[in-house]
């Protein structure tokens, strides 16, 4: 009778311990697969186009394991790159701190999904059919009761702890991971103008948004990995399901190109220098480095005497001048007072990063001050801005 009763709560799928793991992983990677395809690349950012075989499965899945709804998903995705960093990005480790965005970031979702100018300014574009309107937005709660039962059903009593895996996964990984992590430790390919940062080059475990900083850098494109060393696994499910007629990309990062023989800046040299400006900076940042590196023994005396410590002067230097504080800048402006070549680097940082954020001056005007800031990095005697500026003249 025991035995009749243990086969009768058992699940219809009958697998070792280990096998229940697998299934689990399988599961919840789907999930994330649904939210950077589905969510991210396609709905809120438009980087590609899907069939509605893909795009119905992602729907219903998505409804199945989070009870996330498309347009709360997109809007509030959607304002978070439209005030990143400020007290307005619904869930930046920035303003909050990272505990609280890696511990509540479903919360802090649920909060800005009741914020209806959000939706209504942030949510355009998305499914307005009948299933959204009557099952998926209306009743989202359903799908993760009807997930348990069919766990339940599948696994027998295994099948709620599979289940709550699957309730926490999305949570943890991408509220949490991403938005918090993302935004606080990792490495930078771009100088983008906020925290971003790549947590790992390899984007497997959540779908390729490991790459978070090249995703800020190039926030259109379906392809989140930059570098050779670095592979997106939701790019490889795009391109299968391109293959299959299923998907169809309209924008990935450009690639940077190089013309050595170029020795003046022209119209092509400003529209890359543009379309590359965060990959420009980083690679500036870099000569800014070696900069401060070789100019520390002459700063020791005046760090020592504002009470700056090395590595705190060095987050005032990459930074972009307008994120710091009043008596931040004023410390570095006297700091900078003491080194010349470094004050002229900074200096020259700043007067580069200008030349594209003068929206209005013609395209000639642009080129005219981008060639006169060339001229002048190759004529400070600095070796540093001498090789950056060769180096900018080729981009084409």
């Amino acid at each position: 009778m025991i035995s009749d009763f243990l086969n009768l709560i058992s699940g219809v799928v009958d697998m070792p311990w280990w096998g229940y793991i697998v299934v689990t992983l399988i599961l919840t990677h789907i999930t994330i697969a649904s939210i950077t395809i589905y969510l991210h690349r396609h709905s809120a950012h438009r980087a590609l186009e899907l069939h509605a075989i893909p795009s119905h499965f992602f729907r219903f899945w998505l409804w199945l394991t989070s009870g996330m709804v498309t347009k709360e998903w997109t809007a509030i995705h959607r304002k978070h790159h439209a005030k990143c960093e400020t007290e307005d990005d619904p869930h930046s480790p920035v303003i909050f701190g990272i505990k609280k965005v890696f511990l509540e970031g479903s919360e802090l979702y649920r909060k800005e999904a009741k914020n209806q100018e959000t939706l209504k300014r942030y949510g355009y574009g998305t499914p307005d059919d009948w299933m959204e309107r009557n099952v998926y937005t209306k009743h989202s709660a359903w799908g993760v009761s009807l997930m348990l039962i069919i766990d339940v059903i599948l696994f027998g009593p295994i099948g709620i702890t599979i289940w709550a895996v699957q309730m926490i996964w999305a949570p943890v990984m991408a509220a949490g991971t991403i938005n918090g992590i993302g935004h606080y430790w990792g490495y930078r390919n771009f100088q983008a103008e906020d925290a971003s940062r790549n947590i790992v080059p390899w984007g497997i475990l959540i779908g390729g948004e490991e790459l978070h900083n090249n995703h800020h850098a190039y926030a259109t494109s379906a392809r989140l990995s930059n570098k050779w060393y670095e592979f997106d696994i939701g790019w490889l499910y795009i391109r299968i399901l391109e293959m299959m007629g299923l998907a169809k990309v309209k924008k990935i990062a450009p690639k940077l190109r190089f013309d050595k023989a170029k020795t003046t800046c022209d119209i092509d040299t400003l529209q890359a220098v543009i379309s590359h400006r965060y990959e420009v900076l980083a690679k500036y940042s870099q000569s800014m480095k070696s900069t401060l590196t070789k100019e520390f023994d002459h700063l020791k005396e005046a760090i020592t005497h504002l009470d700056v410590d090395r590595s705190t002067l060095k987050r005032w230097v990459l930074a972009d001048s307008k994120t710091l504080q009043e008596h931040e800048r004023a410390k570095l402006n006297e700091v900078l007072s003491k080194t010349q070549t470094l004050d002229k680097v900074y200096t020259m940082r700043e007067e580069l990063a200008a030349i594209w954020e003068r929206s209005t001056a013609s395209k000639d005007e642009l080129v005219k001050q981008l060639e006169d800031w060339c001229h002048r990095a190759e004529e400070s005697g600095i070796e540093v801005l001498r090789n950056f500026s060769k180096r900018l003249r080729c981009y084409s």
